[in-house]
């Protein structure tokens, strides 16, 4: 067995798990020795590198399974698939053959479908909505902007629909309002610079756009429930960020 220790939590490794991390997420594995797997990293210009780009259905897969799902445990019917397909990858990447990229990009149009058959019902339901191209919208905006926009209307506003729509189609394709998610990405921000980062609460608060510290005090205390001096003096040995490529 193993840990993955990503954004506060932690996470038990198993054979049948598959980690979807995003860039900048804080992450680190804990493996025993006999433990092995493999890590596939990619770059957003690796879905336009063939003559075709990367079709928007499959954009929208991989949006809800890195926003919903970072631990995913495949069930044990699709474990050979899965495995196949991401042996196929491999061996494509390593030797180089012709067309290689454009064969990778079609393996992994089919490890996602298979990774988002594992997902919950209520997110196949929204890769396949019409309005999954809003969700998508909306979260890439977030990722972008989080620091700068706080309110639904900002985004709302760009996306040229209404402050209520947007909450709507988001809490429907998600579970949570489009002002949960802003919230919510704000506070983790504010956690990973006040755990791994060496900044003091002033600092932070300016970073993220806050116009003063006692502003974002009262806003992370509500959040997350304790103070922010509580959560950057406490000290956990399993809480420094480590960088890993390949198990």
């Amino acid at each position: 067995m193993g840990t993955l220790y990503s954004d506060l939590r932690e996470y038990q490794i198993g054979n049948d798990s598959i980690f979807c991390i995003r860039p900048n997420q804080a992450h680190r594995f804990n493996l025993s020795a006999d433990m092995e797997g493999f890590v596939f990293s990619f770059t957003d210009s690796f879905f336009n590198t063939a003559e075709q780009e990367f079709d928007c259905s499959s954009q929208i897969s991989l949006l809800q399974i890195f926003s919903q799902s970072l631990h995913i445990r495949i069930a044990s019917d699709a474990e050979p698939a899965i495995k196949e397909i991401a042996v196929l990858m491999i061996k494509e990447y390593e030797n180089q053959f012709a067309l290689g990229i454009e064969l990778l990009k079609r393996y992994f149009r089919i490890f996602l479908i298979y990774l988002s058959r594992q997902t919950d019902e209520t997110s196949k339901a929204a890769i396949q909505s019409r309005e999954s191209g809003l969700l998508n919208a909306f979260m890439e905006m977030l990722e972008h902007n989080f620091k700068e926009k706080k309110m639904v209307a900002d985004y709302a506003g760009k996306l040229c629909v209404t402050p209520n729509y947007l909450n709507r189609v988001i809490k429907k394709n998600t579970g949570f309002p489009a002002r949960h998610h802003i919230k919510q990405r704000v506070l983790l921000e504010a956690k990973r610079l006040g755990r791994y980062s060496n900044a003091g609460m002033k600092q932070i608060a300016y970073s993220l756009g806050f116009s003063d510290s006692a502003h974002f005090s009262k806003f992370f205390k509500s959040g997350s429930g304790t103070n922010f001096s509580e959560f950057k003096n406490f000290k956990d040995a399993d809480s420094r960020p480590v960088s890993f490529q390949r198990a």
